[in-house]
């Protein structure tokens, strides 16, 4: 049975096969017949590495944190999660002493948590806003007729559970609707690392 527990850049949980690379989550989303009955419980949305310390988890277990699926560090993004403070400690150092250059104020899992809430939704849907294409930096997301697709290089790349599929040349002009929240939009910008499919490459 395919659990409700991949996410989209859009941040929906789905149904799909894909699992993608990273893990994270939101809080406790599910009921005890493991069914999704809320999309987020707490504003902590984490991205994790799926193997850390030979810990193993089974998934979905009763009244315990929601394990959610990412195709990649991206698509995390995208949806909203920030890298988590433990099991990719070197990930999130690097995030906060960015962000701490890009916003101007130090930076800790509360303060980026609390900003990251007000950009990823709007009531209980995904906010998004305009911005000029030719301005984005590798790594993120926009909405084109409903799809989710990458800026990549000179190219954007759509979204599936199993990787990158289409692939269009990237326009030098135009104004498009970006889904990863704009905070992390500029820590892109100025250099953050993300990783992405290997079928981008």
């Amino acid at each position: 049975m395919l659990l409700q527990n991949r996410v989209t850049p859009f941040g929906d949980l789905v149904a799909v096969a894909g699992r993608g690379l990273l893990m994270g989550n939101r809080g406790v989303l599910h009921d005890d017949a493991r069914r999704i009955v809320r999309p987020w419980q707490v504003r902590r949305w984490i991205a994790c590495r799926t193997e850390f310390r030979g810990r193993y988890r089974m998934v979905m277990r009763p009244r315990r944190w929601t394990e959610l699926f990412f195709l990649d560090e991206a698509t995390a993004f995208a949806a909203g999660h920030r890298p988590c403070a433990q099991c990719r400690y070197a990930d999130y150092q690097r995030f906060r002493a960015l962000w701490e250059a890009c916003h101007g104020a130090p930076a800790n899992a509360d303060s980026m948590d609390r900003m990251l809430q007000a950009e990823r939704l709007e009531g209980r849907r995904k906010r998004t806003y305009p911005a000029p294409l030719a301005a984005l930096p590798d790594g993120a997301y926009i909405a084109l007729d409903g799809a989710a697709w990458l800026v990549w290089r000179d190219e954007l790349l759509a979204w599936s559970d199993g990787g990158y599929t289409a692939r269009l040349r990237r326009p030098r002009s135009g104004t498009v609707d970006v889904l990863t929240p704009s905070s992390i939009v500029a820590l892109l910008s100025a250099g953050y690392p993300v990783s992405v499919h290997p079928t981008a490459r």
